[in-house]
Order: structure tokens, then C-alpha cells, then sequence
């Protein structure tokens, strides 16, 4: 049982307990000491003391806890690092115990907000269907045995139980998107909508299904217009619209072996129905069409430049990016910037076609191409990363602030400039 002392994660482990009481099972509660927290050592020690007082009645349960020895890399999303951590450190205690099943305590609020999130980001039926129920990984398997069970409902175990649990100060803190969502947004949309959580939920589980029939859709597909030399485009092309779509996207994860960007996949399902030949930088490979194959090639680890992903901006200051070649400036401004709230959690992505950037309030969004060349940039003024917040473009090097992110009067705003090549002396390394 994952066991952060968390409401949710003491009411399951607390009825977890009940259940093994009857069928004699050992429960182990496992906590990850993240080291982010001031008060991270006061929770192992409330999460061991209240284990010890279960044992005390007679309920079979053992505590162990992790302390993450590594730190966020500068510029790194601290809730992605926080979140890979503390799987790894779950995963590493249940394997060393024995243990091939663990317990996760979240509930149907958590896959609304889950499935809100992923939306907001512009995510397909993959990112839309949200939590699995259940899922095996690695030698675990990972439950969510409350995914079905309301917010509301895991409120009411905890006051008739009386359970005493611990109440993390950073879940109010609104720089991290899903406290915005519960904070700001959530008591408004509840408030509209009672049954948005049970509904939302339930949206969830369809995009689930819709998911597994579009995967073996296309793995019926594949079988049918690709082999292991690569996708025979002759034969893709003859597949409806929405199955050249989804068995392509199928084709490049697995190719790429990672999440493939949108504007990637759109850009080749035009260009791959007119082209003879063509190539297509993807990440660390490149893909290659030539005599009706389009093939993935992984780039020489030699001509690679290790670029950075992520980016935390908390103020004014210089933050190099030394893998783009330079470094991005940010100062304060009274009106037209972008408000500092956006930039806790940045996306650093090439310019890969297809993107959108909207260079005037009222304004039409356009290609960067178009824009590019009504802007008279020169290409050598193009480079550096393609900043996103949340999905939304936010800044493009030569172009500046997409206007759909400006904000408004009275808010915190911040503007941002690229500058290639700066001296490391006037470099902040940020934290």
C-alpha cells in the first residue's frame, strides 16, 4: 500500500487493514520521503507511529519508508521528477519485501481531474482515458481499488473512522496545474455541474475502451502495410483518413519508443500522401521516406546535443539553456507579458511543423512558417526551444509571446527574450 499520510492514502490503508484482519494477510504500508518538504521528517515519523498503533490492536501491517536521494535537475518539473521518484521508490521496496501488488489511493475526483487536465492539454483517447484501474509493470502490479469511489465518499470514511492523517501545505500551492484545477476551477464547475466528477469519471472509462479498440485496430492494420523494415506507404495510404491517423500514430511509438508530439503526426499524414521522399527530424532519430518505406533512424549518439525539456521560471533573471545554445531572459513588465503563474512548468520543444503562433490579439493564428517570413526573421534568428505551457505555445525565439497567453491588467507579467550564445558570467542557474 502506498502510504504518503495523505486523507486518502490513511483511509484505504486503514480499510485495507479491516480486510486483511479477516483472511489473516500481512499489509505492508510503504512511504516515499521525497525531501522536498520541511516537515517530510515529522511525516515518516506520524506514518511509523500510526502503523505502530494499528499493530497495537492486533492489525498485521509493517511500515517502511524511502528517502529519495537525488534532486530535480535545474529547470526540471519538480511534480514530473516527484512523481517518476516515487514509483521507482515503491517499486524497489515491494520488489525487496516480496510484495507483487500495490495499492494506490486514488479515487474518482483524482481521474476527473485527470481526465480535465489531459484535455486542456489537447491529449487524444490515451491521455483522455486517464488511470487505469489496474496495470502490470515491471514485475508489479499497480491497483487502484477506489478509482470508482467518490471524493465525497472517501470524506465520510475518514470522519467516521476518525483517522488522523497529514495535510501537505504544497497542495495549496497554485503554481502546480492540478492545485489550479482543484483551487480555482473544480469549485466552480461542481457548483454548475453536481455530477461533473461521477461524469467526467465516467468519460474516462470510455476513452479507455475507445483506446483499446483503436490499438487493435491498429495493430490489425500494421500487420497489413508494415513489416520490420518499416510503414509501406502505398498500402497506408489506401486506409480511410481516421485509420491512416490512427494506425500512423501507432507506427511512430512504437518506432520512437516514446510519446509522439501531435504537430509531428499531423504534419506527416498531409505530407506522406504527396511526397516521394522526405525526411523528418524526430527527437533523438530522424524518419526517412524513400521508395515508398518510411523508416525510423536512430541519430548517431556522436551528433546529438543534450537539450533541455523542462524549464521552472520563478522571476526575473537569465536561465541558461546551455543544450539549445544560449540562454532566455525574463523581465518584468506592467502590461503585454505573460503572467509569471505560466512559466512554473515549461515545455522546451524543436520546431518540428505545424505549429500555431497567434501574433496579435484578434489576430488569426498562423504557421510559424507564414509567420516566420511576415515577420521578415532571418533563419539564423529562428533558433532556440519552442516554450509551452500546459500544452499552449507560449513563446517562439524571433517571434516573442504567442497573444493568446498575454495577460491581463493587475497581474504579476514577465516578458521573454532569447539570446543565442550569452556569456556564462551573466548566466543565473535556476532552482
Amino acid at each position: 500500500m502506498a502510504y504518503s499520510g495523505g486523507r486518502d492514502s490513511t483511509a484505504l490503508l486503514h480499510a485495507t487493514l479491516v480486510a486483511a484482519a479477516e483472511s489473516g494477510a500481512r499489509v505492508l504500508a510503504l512511504h516515499v520521503h521525497h525531501g522536498l518538504s520541511p516537515h517530510a521528517d515529522a511525516w515518516v515519523a506520524h506514518c511509523e507511529a500510526q502503523c505502530t498503533r494499528w499493530r497495537r490492536r492486533g492489525w498485521q501491517v509493517d511500515f517502511a519508508a524511502h528517502r529519495v536521494s537525488t534532486r530535480p535537475e535545474p529547470g526540471e518539473s519538480v511534480e514530473a521528477w516527484a512523481r517518476t521518484a516515487r514509483y521507482s521508490a515503491l517499486h524497489a521496496m515491494a520488489m525487496e519485501r516480496g510484495a507483487t501488488l500495490v495499492l494506490l489511493a486514488h479515487h474518482q475526483r483524482d481521474q476527473a481531474e485527470t481526465l480535465l487536465l489531459q484535455a486542456l492539454r489537447g491529449a487524444g483517447t490515451a491521455g483522455l482515458a486517464g488511470m487505469p484501474e489496474r496495470a502490470e509493470r515491471d514485475g508489479i502490479i499497480w491497483q487502484r481499488p477506489w478509482l470508482h469511489r467518490s471524493r465525497a465518499e472517501v470524506d465520510a470514511y475518514v470522519r467516521r473512522h476518525r483517522l488522523r492523517y497529514i495535510d501537505d501545505d504544497s497542495n495549496a500551492d497554485t503554481r502546480f496545474a492540478r492545485n489550479r484545477l482543484r483551487l480555482q476551477v473544480w469549485p466552480a464547475l461542481s457548483g454548475a455541474f453536481p455530477n461533473a466528477e461521477a461524469s467526467l469519471a465516467s468519460s474516462a472509462r470510455w476513452a479507455q475502451e475507445a483506446d483499446a479498440a483503436l490499438h487493435e485496430l491498429a495493430v490489425l492494420d500494421l500487420a497489413q502495410v508494415a513489416d520490420a523494415r518499416g510503414l509501406r506507404v502505398k498500402g497506408w495510404r489506401a486506409l480511410s483518413a481516421a485509420r491512416r491517423s490512427n494506425a500512423l500514430r501507432a507506427w511512430l511509438g512504437a518506432a520512437l519508443g516514446s510519446a509522439v508530439p501531435a504537430s509531428l503526426s499531423e504534419r506527416l499524414l498531409d505530407e506522406l500522401m504527396r511526397l516521394r521522399i522526405g525526411r523528418w527530424p524526430a527527437g533523438h532519430a530522424e524518419l526517412r521516406l524513400y521508395r515508398g518505406l518510411l523508416t525510423c533512424e536512430t541519430l548517431a549518439a556522436a551528433s546529438l546535443r543534450s537539450r533541455e525539456t523542462a524549464l521552472c521560471v520563478t522571476g526575473e533573471g537569465v536561465y541558461p539553456l546551455p543544450g539549445w545554445g544560449g540562454a532566455l531572459h525574463v523581465e518584468a513588465v506592467s502590461e503585454q507579458g505573460v503572467p509569471l503563474a505560466w512559466l512554473a512548468q515549461l515545455e522546451l520543444r524543436e520546431r518540428v511543423g505545424g505549429e500555431q503562433f497567434q501574433a496579435g490579439i484578434g489576430r488569426p493564428a498562423r504557421s510559424l512558417k507564414k509567420q516566420f517570413q511576415a515577420a521578415s526573421v532571418p533563419a539564423w534568428q529562428r533558433e532556440g526551444p519552442l516554450v509551452y505551457s500546459g500544452g499552449q505555445l507560449v513563446f517562439v525565439p524571433g517571434l516573442g509571446l504567442d497573444a493568446r497567453v498575454i495577460g491581463l491588467p493587475g497581474q504579476p507579467q514577465v516578458r521573454l527574450h532569447w539570446a543565442a550564445d550569452a556569456p556564462g558570467s551573466m548566466l543565473r542557474r535556476n532552482s
